[in-house]
């Protein structure tokens, strides 16, 4: 009983730290994302017209 607990726990384990490096890469690649579109629209704001 107390091996089917333990393989179940290193399971939850593993399963918790690939999600969590999965989100941190995620989140990374956004923020990347929004820095660059950020830095575009303001190097073009002086191109805009009203």
């Amino acid at each position: 009983m107390e091996e089917k607990v333990y393989k179940i726990m290193n399971g939850a384990g593993t399963v918790s730290i690939t999600v969590g490096i999965v989100t941190l890469a995620t989140g990374v690649a956004c923020g990347i994302m929004m820095i660059i579109a950020g830095a575009k629209l303001l190097a073009g704001k002086s191109k805009v017209l009203f």
